[in-house]
């Protein structure tokens, strides 16, 4: 699947997501939000402020989500995701979790696309759903757009994380002007703190099994790699292995199988398939990754410090964490990274950092 893209060094965009299901369905199929933050430790995160317990739930933060064309329906359908969920659909101020920009102009409907904004909006809301989120549509799915938006939304007061589920299979990598610029903290930032605070760029790794998918971890972004992910027959946690489409090199891991996929709501027609649709692919990990950086930076805001800089702290810091603090994947390596995370482990030693 992809978008082909008439650039010389570019085999073709891909959002990096795999669907299990391509017919309609009633009622939710895959993973729940309550099995995921269960199986991940999503569940376990709370901070202690004089002497109160607050739950780690991403609030004060927001999360970009940076995809191409536009999805007309995303506002209704993450309501009815909230809805049949139990999930409360608005931020940790009030407002509806959810808000939508066109920096380059209102874009043209992708159904395939639409997809892929359903699965990323739906599980960084449910992994942290008292953070914002902000949709970020560029006008088309090429590099200089999709960059330009990236631009667009690590400038925004309040984005800590930027997340982006789409990548190119590529021989050699574009300049680094096109990208490298879009892909640093602001000077000055407004994050979810104060200004002099830091964004996390996390990309989802790549579906296709090959080597050359870009962007990779020889970017300076957290890159998640893709795996199966195993329960024991009460829903905890029983092992991961590494799922062979999973490309390249990646920092991290993260549930990305097929069978049974992400439960997720998307009423915009593609192909015959629309309603509940079982989503997968590296880039169900990135955004549910972009969601467990907001909660530390919660976290860290409730200590006084500025959200993580993407390159200066994220990245050595999950390099630095113990092996203690991620699964590992059977059959992993330079795929998977450090692995899959214990988040309230890993959380807590980013809030430390």
């Amino acid at each position: 699947m992809g978008h082909p893209q008439r650039v010389v060094t570019v085999e073709g965009l891909e959002p990096r997501r795999l669907l299990s299901s391509t017919t309609a369905n009633l009622t939710p199929v895959g993973l729940t939000p309550q099995q995921v933050r269960h199986a991940y430790g999503f569940d376990q995160v709370t901070y202690s402020v004089k002497g109160k317990t607050i739950v780690g739930n991403g609030k004060g933060q927001t999360i970009a989500i940076v995809n191409p064309f536009r999805a007309p329906t995303i506002t209704a359908d993450l309501r009815v995701f909230d809805n049949t969920f139990g999930i409360s659909n608005r931020d940790g101020k009030g407002n509806f979790a959810l808000s939508v920009a066109f920096p380059q102009g209102k874009p043209t409907v992708d159904g395939s696309w639409a997809q892929e904004t359903s699965l990323d909006v739906e599980w960084a809301h449910a992994m942290a759903p008292a953070a914002h989120i902000l949709l970020v549509e560029a006008k088309s799915d090429s590099q200089a757009d999709l960059f330009a938006a990236v631009n667009y939304a690590r400038k925004k007061t309040g984005v800590t994380v930027v997340s982006m589920s789409w990548g190119w299979d590529m021989t050699s990598a574009p300049p680094a002007s096109l990208y490298a610029p879009a892909i640093t903290t602001p000077p000055k930032h407004v994050g979810g703190f104060k200004k002099g605070d830091g964004v996390t760029f996390v990309e989802a790794g790549g579906d296709n099994g090959l080597a050359t998918a870009w962007p990779d971890a020889s970017v300076p972004i957290v890159s998640v790699g893709g795996t199966t992910l195993s329960l024991d027959a009460n829903g905890n946690y029983a092992g991961e292995t590494l799922l062979p489409q999973s490309a390249g090199t990646a920092t991290v891991a993260y549930d990305a199988d097929p069978n049974p996929g992400f439960a997720m709501y998307d009423s915009t027609p593609f192909q015959g398939t629309q309603g509940w649709q079982a989503g997968t692919g590296t880039s169900a990990g990135a955004p549910q990754w972009a969601a467990l950086i907001a909660v530390a930076d919660q976290g860290r805001a409730l200590a006084g410090k500025h959200s993580l800089d993407g390159q200066s702290q994220t990245l050595p810091g999950l390099a630095s964490l113990p092996d203690s603090d991620f699964h590992p994947i059977t059959g992993g390596g330079a795929s998977t990274g450090r692995g899959s995370p214990f988040a309230d482990r890993v959380i807590g030693g980013l809030v430390a950092l």
